[in-house]
This record gives structure tokens, C-alpha cells and sequence, in this order.
């Protein structure tokens, strides 16, 4: 019974801590939710079109994830002090944090806008291989070039976006980007339908459609967030005189640097890492990118949860750790990864049921459908490990640890597994299948380092303390 009662004081909280975790995660799942079903119907209006279209449209969102990823790395650097600053009460240096979140968003999207201006089509290339037996390569790069040049305009708001959700979220208000969200993912359903297949008055405009309705729920999104961040001032300090001046204390700039620039590393290095590994599978034809395209659309949809989760521990224990209250953070912490590895258990198990039913949806050939489900299989399997891995990583983040992180995230994946992924699909002829379950396996190695850095209890910092 001991055991017992000392397993539960660790691991298991209250009805009120439940509320509050609940409280700041749900609206966050709720949105990226809508949004991921919202991307799982897009990929299915334009897997109806056919599979050079899906292929090209998957090739550049796994560039445009690239600068996806980017962004998120480019604020969470200063957002580590964001969230410690709004915990101290410290609305000066929340705004001074925001302020480096646009300098760095905007430097971003300018590097962003140029390589794909001039580098389009060999970055497309970089995914496309003759060596399957099914679809056109160059019927995918001519639709993968037209998607991104319309995609490209939409950089700009979403970066603008970015810099406003994460700055509010940080204030525990997760409800109006969650609000925002919601209407912009709407927007772009009716619009990809409209466009796509030229529905009443519209042509038919094909995957250039889909691209249009995403760029324009990324206007609606960033119109809405900022509008509503500047009309309320007073839940949102850190925006008064945010514009005023261009100015950052040294001191406060320097440490962001310090501490932001291996997470903006880790960012870029981890989202091109795994665009490196579904090049690597590339070389065993189209086949792989379109069934993969299926599957990782479905993931998404079942992954909100442990990712929003984990982003809940950004929030809540770094309010904390920047507050002074070290031993109340960590046994936070413990809380909030058992819950998130235990809520992923059960939606591992719906995924496991239902999941393998999607790829029948979409209109593509019999053997990318088979390959699909199986595919999503092995990554539901592994789903609460990935939850694990992914609750270790916003830990050591919140202590401000991103030189540990940036080992732990990127480092491993371009150490790890990416060379396991060229090894296996270019000098083996193990079946794809068996290849993606030997890579996605590796996760069981860095949740064990994983464990022993959260448990050394290195990243128990206030680094606002000053």
C-alpha cells in the first residue's frame, strides 16, 4: 500500500490540477485538431485530382513544414523567457521578448521567400525518384512549382501569426488563437472545395486552388489574432509601447541568444532532418511519398494530443520555474508527462481500430492505400513513446536547457536516424514496410536518454531571476 500511495503523490493529481492542465491544453488540441481534419480533407480533395498532384502538393508541405518548424523554433527561443517573465510579473521583459520574436520571424521569412523564389525546382527534385513503378515525376514537379509559388505568400502572415500565438499563449490564453484557428481551418475547407473543383462560379483551379485557400486563411488567421491581441491591452501588457522602438536591453538580448539560438538550430536541423529522412525513402519510388503523404496526414490528426500536452508543460512549469518554485515544477512535471503518456495509450487504441480505414478514402492505387494503413499501424504502436520523448524535450526547454535539447532533438535525429533510414531503403531490399518500422523503433533509444535527463533534474532553472 505504500507503494501505491507514494506512486499516486508522484505521478497523480488532483481534480483541480486536471482542470487547470485541461484548462490550457484543450483549446490547443481543439484547434490543431480542427486544423489536422481540416488538412486530412484538403489532402483528400487534392488525392481525388490524382497522384502526381498529391505528390507534389505533399513534397512542398514538407518544405513549407520545414519553415513551419522554423518559425516555432524562431519564438520558442525568446517564448523560454516569455513564459519565465510573465510568471515573475514582468511585463517589461515579456515585451522585450516579443519584440525578438519579430526580428527573428521577420529575418526568417525573408530567407524563406528566397530560396524558394530561386530554388524551387531543385529542392523539389530532391524527392523525386524514376526508380517506382507508379506515377510522373515530371508531371509532380510541374504541380509541386505551381503549389509553391502560391504557397509562398502565405509565409508572411503565418509567420506574423506565430509571433502573436505563442506571445499570448505564453499568458496561459490559449481560447482566441484557438478561436482564430477554428475560423481560418474553415475558411480553408470551403475555399479548397470551391477552388479545387471549380464548385458554382469558380474554375477549376487544381492544386494552384488548394494553395490560394490556404494563403488566404493565413491572412484571416493573422487579422484576426493581431486585432484582438492590440483591442486588449490589458490582458496582453507586454503589447503596450511594444512598437514604440526597435530597442532590447543588451543583457536581455544576449541571453535570448544564448538561450534561443540552439532552439532555433534545433528547429531548423530537426524539420530538414526529417525531410532528409522521407527523401531517403524516396529512392524507392513514388509510391512511398504518396503512401506516406496518407499517413502522416492521419498521424497529425491523432498526435494533436501528445503534442499539445507537451507544449502545456512549456507553459505551465516554465510559469513556475520563472515564479521560484523549483520543487512545485518539478512535481508538476511528473504529473503532466504521466498524463500525457497515459492519455496517448487510449488514443494509440482508436488509431489502431479506425486508423487504417482512412487511406480507402482517398483515389489513389489499390498497393499506396495497403502500404498507408500498414504504415499508420507502426506509428500508433509507438505513439505514447513518441509522447514520452516529446514531454522530455518540452521539459529540459522550460529550464532553458536548449543546448541539451538541441543534442537531444536534432543532433540524434541527423546522428541516428537519418543514416538508419539511407542505410536500410538505399543498400538493403527489406520491404518498405519493414524499413519504416526499424527507423520509427529507434524512438525507444532517445526515451531512455530522455528519461535520465529529466530525472537528473538539470533543468530546475529560473533563468529570469536577474
Amino acid at each position: 500500500m505504500p507503494v501505491v500511495a507514494a506512486f499516486k503523490k508522484k505521478f497523480i493529481g488532483t481534480k483541480a490540477f486536471y482542470f487547470y492542465i485541461l484548462g490550457i491544453a484543450v483549446p490547443m488540441i481543439i484547434q490543431n485538431a480542427i486544423t489536422s481534419f481540416v488538412s486530412f480533407l484538403d489532402n483528400i480533395m487534392v488525392g481525388q485530382i490524382g497522384t502526381e498532384q498529391m505528390t507534389g502538393v505533399a513534397i512542398v508541405n514538407q518544405l513549407v513544414f520545414v519553415f513551419n518548424v522554423t518559425m516555432f523554433g524562431g519564438v520558442s527561443g525568446a517564448g523560454i523567457f516569455g513564459t519565465q517573465f510573465f510568471g515573475k510579473g514582468d511585463h517589461e521583459g515579456h515585451k522585450y521578448s516579443f519584440r525578438f520574436k519579430l526580428y527573428t520571424c521577420g529575418l526568417l521569412t525573408l530567407l524563406a521567400l528566397l530560396l524558394g523564389r530561386f530554388c524551387d525546382t531543385g529542392l523539389i527534385s530532391l524527392y523525386l525518384s524514376d526508380s517506382g513503378s507508379i506515377g510522373d515525376i515530371k508531371l509532380a514537379l510541374q504541380y509541386g512549382k505551381e503549389y509553391l509559388a502560391i504557397m509562398l505568400i502565405g509565409l508572411i502572415p503565418f509567420a506574423l501569426s506565430q509571433v502573436y500565438i505563442s506571445t499570448i499563449r505564453e499568458t496561459g490564453q490559449t481560447l482566441v488563437p484557438m478561436l482564430a484557428g477554428m475560423i481560418a481551418v474553415f475558411t480553408n475547407l470551403i475555399l479548397d472545395y470551391l477552388l479545387i473543383f471549380g464548385i458554382g462560379p469558380f474554375p477549376v483551379m487544381g492544386v494552384e486552388g488548394a494553395a490560394i485557400a490556404t494563403v488566404i486563411s493565413r491572412f484571416v488567421e493573422c487579422l484576426i489574432v493581431v486585432l484582438w491581441a492590440h483591442s486588449n491591452s490589458g490582458k496582453n501588457k507586454y503589447l503596450i509601447g511594444a512598437y514604440r522602438s526597435f530597442y532590447i536591453p543588451t543583457h536581455i538580448l544576449k541571453n535570448i541568444l544564448m538561450k534561443g539560438s540552439p532552439l532555433i538550430l534545433n528547429e531548423i536541423f530537426w524539420a530538414t532532418g526529417m525531410t532528409a529522412i522521407v527523401q531517403c525513402y524516396s529512392v524507392r519510388g513514388l509510391e512511398i511519398i504518396a503512401a506516406q503523404n496518407i499517413s502522416s496526414t492521419i498521424n497529425n490528426l491523432f498526435n494533436i494530443v501528445y503534442i499539445q500536452l507537451g507544449s502545456s508543460i512549456a507553459i505551465v512549469v516554465g510559469q513556475l520555474l520563472g515564479a521560484g518554485k523549483l520543487e512545485e515544477a518539478r512535481d508538476t512535471d511528473n504529473k503532466m508527462i504521466f498524463f500525457s503518456v497515459t492519455a496517448c495509450m487510449a488514443v494509440s487504441l482508436v488509431m489502431c481500430m479506425v486508423g487504417g480505414y482512412f487511406p480507402s478514402i482517398y483515389k489513389t492505387e489499390e498497393s499506396i492505400k495497403a502500404l498507408a494503413a500498414q504504415l499508420i499501424i507502426i506509428s500508433a504502436l509507438l505513439m505514447p513513446l513518441c509522447s514520452f520523448c516529446h514531454c522530455t524535450y518540452f521539459t529540459l526547454r522550460s529550464g532553458g536547457k536548449t543546448g541539451i535539447t538541441f543534442l537531444f532533438d536534432s543532433v540524434f535525429t541527423w546522428v541516428v536516424f537519418i543514416p538508419a533510414a539511407y542505410y536500410f531503403s538505399s543498400h538493403t531490399t527489406l520491404p518498405f514496410i519493414l524499413v519504416f518500422g526499424i527507423v520509427q523503433s529507434l524512438e525507444f533509444l532517445k526515451a531512455i536518454i530522455g528519461f535520465f535527463m529529466v530525472r537528473s533534474n538539470v533543468w530546475l532553472n529560473n533563468i529570469v531571476n536577474h
